[in-house]
């Protein structure tokens, strides 16, 4: 699933960021983190192609895993907010979804959000992007499903990438099946290709 929103979409809702098409570079993202399982793999991956990124961590992860969350401060990658809880916004009364948000931030400190599963209301958009930059994706690698091998999850990046993409990977056990395969290929492959890789930073 490579997920590019309609234009109508951006232009009912320009406050949610898909993509940089100003920038040269590209923006890994991992979602659901930190992991004592995943997350220190993916930093040493990072760390031997030179890349930085942006994990976007849950609050609740990151309050039982200081060190870990810890770690990706001290490597110089940027953080953002995935909610305390992985609540989805579709299903929780505006106020309710952003106290979650508002709960993880007092862990997290960022001003960068992004909702899980992408399922946020108007109204939420709208409340939120008054005090948060609400990130989304141009690229999703799919790690995280059972429906998709190792082999597919590189492709599913490699194949739609260009400069100012946002794509997603998830530092959680669920994707790491894929994670492991797919991360230093792309990383590869992006290195070959000349993309710099690099935290989002607002």
């Amino acid at each position: 699933m490579i997920f590019k929103p309609p234009k109508i979409i951006r232009r009912l809702f320009p406050q949610l960021i898909w993509n940089f098409p100003d920038s040269a570079d590209v923006y890994l993202t991992f979602d659901d983190g930190p992991s004592p399982e995943v997350t220190p793999c993916v930093l040493e991956q990072l760390e031997k192609y030179n890349a930085k990124a942006t994990f976007f961590c849950l609050g609740k992860n990151a309050e039982q895993y200081p060190e870990i969350f810890q770690m990706i401060l001290d490597a110089g990658h940027q953080v953002g907010n995935h909610t305390y809880s992985h609540q989805k916004g579709w299903k929780m009364k505006t106020w309710r979804y952003i106290e979650d948000i508002d709960f993880a931030d007092q862990i997290i400190k960022s001003n960068l959000v992004r909702p899980p599963y992408g399922r946020i209301k108007a109204r939420q958009i709208k409340l939120l992007s008054e005090r948060y930059n609400l990130i989304m994706w141009e690229i999703i690698s799919r790690d995280y499903s059972r429906y998709v091998n190792p082999r597919q999850c590189v492709t599913n990046v490699t194949k739609h990438v260009k400069p100012g993409s946002i794509v997603v990977f998830h530092d959680s056990r669920k994707s790491f099946r894929n994670l492991e395969y797919a991360l230093p290929k792309v990383l590869q492959f992006l290195t070959e290709n000349g993309y710099k890789c690099s935290s989002i930073e607002l």
